[in-house]
């Protein structure tokens, strides 16, 4: 077993005298320390080897594997673990070979400045990251941590809840945290007009217009919120379809036939860090979908243009696969053979002819085989009757 040599200090604003002796101790010990310029100058009182984050960033691994053997230290800001760089290396670095050391998060500080209890609030960070995906987090009362990409983040975040009638909300900016030079900016989304420094984190308690837009992450958003041409699996379908794919943590989806791109949009909104492929033969549909996905928080949805099954090779191995367009029994072995164990696989019909492969489909590998019919309360003249949508045939199993 390899003996660890290689520290991941987390460190705040109030630098090498905020550490606890034994980990100031292993930072003035070290022969390398790895960091940005913000961390080197908080710890300048070593005289270590100083190494700067490699561009592009994935070569900080083998820049690491290279000074194998000396002792190293990586400074980060805060938690480690949290948002940050502690998670990437130990996912190429045995755990036996890295010793941990956090300080208090950004996040710990922001709800202590805040008063808000850590329990009571959502966690999340746009560093680095599409600024889109905090679109899923807004809703009536719900508090938000936001470890922000830069100066410009708090106006583009306030924007988007002004755009869906959320401008009311309080944003707090706090920057330089524990520091002899913390900072705070207080206002509200519709307002908002600060300039504030490029390392910060941003505090939102949502407050909702009377007219607000309510886009909650369990599925079933309603159809109008999507760009479509008609052609896509509407709401009430749609939520039992996303209950039959079961979206989690992490989880990938193929949606085939992804037209608008709502399946696989709901996907991603319904479970932190949900990823989901979208394969779609026509241009002006993957356009919609791209559309679909920036505007309703999931900005990483990734498009894939060709035909089924051919399009499916050389994917990764999805969790959960819906075929909504393009069903064919070629289609369906070749998702069928690459679906991971216990991945749930959902395909719906709406013509005769798709219904017929369903029902041997169904005879042959089993599953539960249901028929949906929406039935939605429309004018008639000066009345109200019920108009009936396409009746969808719908097949799902679990790879067993």
């Amino acid at each position: 077993m390899s003996e660890a040599w290689l520290h991941i200090v987390g460190i705040g604003e109030d630098g090498m005298d905020g550490l606890v002796p034994a980990t100031r101790a292993v930072v003035e010990a070290a022969e390398v320390i790895v960091g940005g310029d913000r961390h080197h100058k908080l710890s300048d009182n070593t005289t270590a080897e100083r190494v700067a984050w490699p561009s592009p960033f994935d070569a900080l691994i083998d820049l690491l594997a290279d000074k194998r053997g000396k002792r190293v230290v990586v400074l980060a800001t805060g938690d480690p673990l949290w948002f940050s760089v502690g998670a990437r290396i130990g996912r190429e670095i045995a755990p036996n070979e890295i010793v941990y050391h956090p300080q208090l998060s950004a996040f710990q500080l922001a709800s202590a400045r805040m008063g808000w209890s850590m329990a009571d609030l959502e966690t999340l960070t746009v560093h680095g990251r599409p600024v889109e995906q905090m679109i899923a987090f807004i809703q009536p009362d719900v508090r938000l941590l936001i470890l922000t990409t830069g100066a410009e983040t708090p106006g583009q975040i306030a924007q988007f809840l002004s755009e869906r009638g959320f401008g009311q909300s309080k944003m707090t900016v706090l920057a330089a945290m524990g520091g002899k030079d913390e900072l705070r900016f207080d206002g509200v989304a519709d307002s908002w007009d600060h300039a504030v420094p490029a390392f910060n984190t941003l505090a939102v308690e949502c407050v909702a217009d009377p007219g607000a837009a309510l886009l909650p992450r369990v599925p079933g958003l309603a159809d109008e919120l999507f760009q479509h041409d008609g052609t896509m699996t509407k709401q009430e379908v749609r939520a039992a379809t996303l209950a039959k794919l079961m979206p989690m943590r992490g989880a990938l989806l193929w949606d085939v036939g992804t037209g608008c791109g709502s399946i696989a949009v709901e996907w991603m909104r319904a479970a932190r860090y949900a990823r989901a492929i979208g394969i779609e033969p026509r241009a002006d549909r993957r356009a919609m979908a791209a559309a679909n996905a920036l505007a309703l928080g999931a900005p990483k949805l990734q498009l894939v243009e060709g035909r089924v099954p051919e399009a499916l090779t050389n994917l990764d191995a999805p969790d959960a696969v819906f075929i909504g367009g393009g069903l064919s029994r070629e289609t369906f072995e070749a998702a069928w053979s690459a679906l991971r164990p216990l991945g749930r696989m959902v395909c719906n019909a709406v013509t005769l002819e798709s219904e017929a492969l369903l029902l041997k489909l169904h005879k042959e590998h089993g599953g539960q085989l249901v028929k949906l019919s929406v039935n939605r309360a429309e004018p008639i003249g000066a009345l109200t009757g019920w108009r009936p949508l396409m009746p969808v045939t719908q097949w799902s199993l679990i790879k067993r």
